[in-house]
């Protein structure tokens, strides 16, 4: 094996994972395909160019992104700095200006004596370790590479992603646990419906505001997974025969089948948040905040996400990655940013800052540490490796990742249990620093 890290993908992830390495001395070549080669989407040839939004979202250190952006600081991040370096008034939110930003991580990965930048196209797998950052707009001849590598059925193109809501604020005593037909024990919560409740809900959703498509963002690909406004357009009763289909779900309290009913199911082990089922949409979120608390037993919930439709290219990361982020089958290569499932920058960022340790640390021969399970890290790392296949997709940070740390399960003061669930995952995440350090 060559004493040489090979990142290819010059975005977020692959620009934090060069970093990494090269602060532990890791000579890295970093392929970035533009200019040469542009996406749908790109605009310019900067490395770790933003495309969409300018906000790194939010900087409460008690809010998920909050404390996983203090985790990326802690740990010498690259684009932490380059946000703080070229930051611009958004409130309590960290935005940048993306031209600066862009620039500014440019400037700092060429002038790095352990990096260099290549600028063309990837077209085929190492043999040697490498970290594979390529991004959600990942070019046709590495998306073959990596279908021959991962199976075409676990490779997407799309994310189709529902709301997930807090468990905590969902209202007991309107809906009812319960499987179809009683096959699977009470896996499920149900939200019930009358007519009259049903059909004001179908004409919200026929008003409510949506997100139009981007241009690089073909509607074909959206059609195996249809977003649920576009089901109530297609008929009054069609999402009655679909998602929201009562049938073999009897009310306890009535003994009969609701008119409809709006199935919620678990997101983690703990049971502390729960997602939507088949609740894929395209509507903004302040309207996501208000059709869907028209449902019963959701009139106050807690959105930990919300939903959203939109192009990108993921794996499926239960089935193919370990938790080091190496590939089952080919453990010599590492994958970084959105392609792993997450979904988000600091979340990329935040999977590229680990490829780029484990891969530095593996090739100098060095024992990789875990990242701990209760650091924000960790809870990405957690939701990836061990979500259940057949369900997955991908996620932002959100406190529904995380494992319910040791005597907080009983706490009902939500605000409280959150701002110790960061404590402790700064903590965890310090300790982990030092060992990174000391390997």
């Amino acid at each position: 094996m060559s004493d040489e890290l090979i990142i290819i993908g010059g975005g977020l992830a692959g620009s934090e994972a060069a970093w990494q390495a090269a602060k532990r001395g890791v000579k890295v070549r970093l392929y970035e395909m533009r200019p040469e080669k542009m996406t749908e989407a790109h605009a310019t040839s900067s490395l770790g160019e933003l495309v969409c939004s300018n906000s790194l979202r939010s900087n409460d250190p008690h809010s998920a992104p909050g404390l996983l952006k203090a985790e990326l600081s802690l740990a010498g991040s690259l684009i932490m700095e380059a946000a703080e370096a070229t930051t611009v008034p958004a409130g309590s939110a960290l935005a940048v200006d993306r031209t600066l930003f862009g620039e500014y991580i440019t400037k700092k990965l060429s002038e790095d004596p352990h990096i260099t930048i290549i600028r063309e196209e990837v077209r085929t797998l190492p043999d040697t370790i490498a970290v594979i950052a390529t991004g959600p707009l990942t070019s046709q001849s590495m998306t073959d590479a990596l279908s021959g590598l991962a199976g075409e059925e676990y490779l997407y193109f799309y994310d189709a992603i529902a709301p997930i809501i807090d468990a905590d604020s969902i209202d007991r005593n309107k809906v009812y646990a319960m499987s179809r037909y009683g096959k699977g024990g009470n896996d499920y919560l149900n939200c019930p419906m009358s007519k009259d409740e049903y059909e004001q809900f179908y004409q919200q959703i026929l008003a409510a505001e949506k997100v139009n498509p981007k241009g690089f963002e073909e509607k074909k690909v959206f059609e195996g997974c249809m977003p649920i406004e576009v089901m109530a357009a297609r008929g009054v009763d069609t999402m009655r025969y679909g998602p929201m289909k009562p049938v073999g779900l009897p009310d306890p309290r009535t003994g009969k089948d609701p008119y409809a009913v709006v199935q919620l199911r678990t997101e983690n082990r703990e049971m502390t948040a729960y997602n939507m089922v088949g609740f894929q949409t395209r509507l903004t979120w302040p309207e996501q905040k208000r059709v869907f608390s028209l449902i019963p037993g959701l009139e106050h919930a807690d959105f930990l996400r919300y939903g959203s439709i939109h192009r990108n290219t993921f794996i499926n990361a239960p089935a193919l990655l370990n938790k080091d982020l190496s590939f089952k089958q080919r453990p010599h290569l590492f994958l970084a940013g959105q392609i792993t499932g997450v979904e988000g920058y600091i979340e990329s960022t935040a999977m590229g800052l680990i490829a780029g340790v484990n891969a530095a640390l593996r090739i100098q021969g060095k024992t990789v540490p875990e990242v701990p399970p209760l650091s924000a890290h960790g809870a990405l790392i957690r939701h990836i490796t061990e979500a259940e296949g057949k369900h997955f997709q991908p996620s932002n940070i959100n406190f529904g990742l995380f494992p319910v740390p040791e005597g907080l399960g009983r706490m009902r003061d939500k605000k409280l249990k959150r701002a110790r669930t960061a404590e402790l995952a700064l903590e965890a995440w310090k300790e982990y620093c030092l060992q990174v350090h000391a390997a």
